[in-house]
């Protein structure tokens, strides 16, 4: 899926502002909620498509389906040559991923405006992987929800449910599950905003080539 802009074809990931105003960010959904297909932008081909993951020339799907919508903060990336020295994990190399809670099933490819609440610290295969929780700005619970305390309140055992999947997806396939740091825990909207704001820092350096772009992404 390309998406373009008055015919031409661009990049969600970099011509998609990531702030939207209101302590809101924008985010694209990749994999829409209740569907297996392991979509996700190829940030290694040019414009940066949405396409099928695949693996020995198998397209991917996860075991079973996600229970909420999922994509990724445009104008993000988690620098692979940063280790985080709380985690002693560097970066996974890609743009930090969003999982949005709320009620309605999203379009893929949509660009969706979100109030980013909480984040887990995933570890996959020694990589750190954010998953910043998140609710739809225009969700009827929205207005309730502005840390993570109040995701508890209206969204009682929602995170925890995020855990454990993002947990246990890879175990059918025989692999170890994923670990987490900060003991589990979901961190709070300052601490999230925090990860946003320096993920986004190290996107500008990578894109305007103050940091050299080793990993060889495409920048366009």
């Amino acid at each position: 899926m390309f998406f373009s802009q008055g015919g031409k074809e661009i990049s969600c990931w970099h011509e998609i502002p990531l702030y939207a105003g209101d302590g809101c960010v924008h985010y694209i959904c990749e994999i829409p909620k209740e569907t297996s297909a392991k979509m996700e932008v190829a940030t290694d081909e040019p414009c940066t498509p949405i396409k099928q993951d695949v693996k020995k020339g198998k397209l991917r799907f996860y075991p079973y389906n996600i229970n909420w919508n999922y994509g990724l903060l445009p104008q993000t990336w988690e620098d692979p040559g940063v280790t985080d020295p709380k985690l002693n994990a560097a970066g996974d190399n890609d743009p930090v991923d969003v999982v949005e809670i709320g009620a309605a099933a999203h379009k893929r490819g949509g660009v969706y405006k979100v109030k980013p609440v909480g984040v887990l610290a995933m570890i996959d295969d020694g990589e750190l992987d954010w998953k910043v929780i998140a609710v739809s700005a225009d969700d009827p619970k929205a207005a309730l929800c502005n840390d993570v305390e109040d995701v508890e309140k209206h969204f009682p055992g929602e995170i925890q449910k995020v855990l454990e999947w993002f947990r246990d997806y890879k175990i059918p396939d025989g692999k170890p599950a994923n670990k987490f740091g900060y003991d589990n825990k979901c961190m709070n909207k300052e601490f999230t905003m925090h990860v946003i704001q320096e993920t986004h820092e190290a996107y500008v350096k990578l894109k305007s080539g103050a940091r050299a772009n080793t990993e060889e992404l495409s920048l366009v």
